[in-house]
């Protein structure tokens, strides 16, 4: 047998399962992680009191200025991030929330997981030790090159890294530094043959940019657009798609000749 609810009753009604689907969604976690502006390292001084670079086989310059790989802080792969978390993260500009497939690789532990960007992070270093070599046409010379970053992985350093060892060997071709003494930032994979590719996260990466110090940040080309949404003042973007590229970039910012690229 039925009987009719009157309006308010069917409403009061109505409003429970809404009110219970609220509540889960405010309690659940959330397949996302929230993500802030991470650490900065020179790559051409020292990290946590070891040389970013060490170079044998070859001599190397005394460099001035800095080249200075970004990261971003994001929460674990197995942190519970809720509702009021994720609210939050889009309405301040010091965070960002991202699907958490974006950050960390799906399928595997916390330990895989780092494992996987361990193996990220040599990858990157030996690629970027091949671009540089084969960009200044020493590759096949015995040169050695070890490249230390502790506590960081993935392989959105290998352009700065690949900067690096070009300064360290070579500096800008004609006695002086690739930086100009200038502290440069960026961010930017890179391939044997010195292409550079996009990488996640690079409004972030600007903010510890320039928050540490930086007046130029080098972006690869794809990410133009991201960088200049939340562009913090004082921080110069200059786009590159290869290792020749942003050394060209770089000698025309300290020669005054030469196009600069803009984004």
């Amino acid at each position: 047998m039925l009987s009719r609810l009157t309006r308010p009753r069917a409403l009061a009604v109505c409003a429970l399962p809404v009110a219970a689907l609220l509540a889960t969604a405010v309690s659940a976690p959330l397949p996302f992680s929230v993500a802030r502006p991470g650490l900065t390292a020179d790559v051409l001084g020292a990290n946590q009191g070891t040389p970013v670079i060490t170079v044998s086989g070859a001599p190397t310059r005394t460099t001035e200025g800095q080249l200075r790989m970004t990261t971003i802080e994001a929460t674990g792969p197995d942190a519970d991030i809720r509702i009021g978390e994720v609210i939050g993260g889009w309405f301040d500009t010091d965070r960002a929330v991202m699907p958490r497939d974006a950050v960390y690789p799906s399928g595997g532990d916390v330990r895989e997981i780092e494992r996987y960007n361990e193996r990220q992070m040599k990858q990157s270093q030996d690629a970027a030790t091949t671009a540089a070599l084969g960009y200044l046409g020493r590759d096949g010379e015995g040169i050695d090159v070890t490249l230390r970053l502790a506590d960081v992985g993935g392989p959105s350093a290998g352009l700065m890294f690949a900067l690096g060892i070009v300064d360290k060997l070579d500096g800008d071709g004609s006695g002086g530094d690739l930086t100009g003494g200038r502290v440069v930032a960026g961010t930017g994979t890179i391939t044997d043959g010195g292409v550079v590719g996009a990488v996640g996260g690079v409004p972030l990466k600007t903010q510890a940019a320039r928050r540490d110090g930086a007046t130029v940040f080098l972006v690869p080309k794809a990410e133009c657009a991201d960088a200049r949404a939340e562009l913090p003042k004082g921080l110069r973007l200059v786009p590159v798609g290869t290792l020749k590229g942003a050394v060209d970039a770089l000698r025309a910012l300290t020669t005054g000749k030469g196009e600069v690229p803009a984004c």
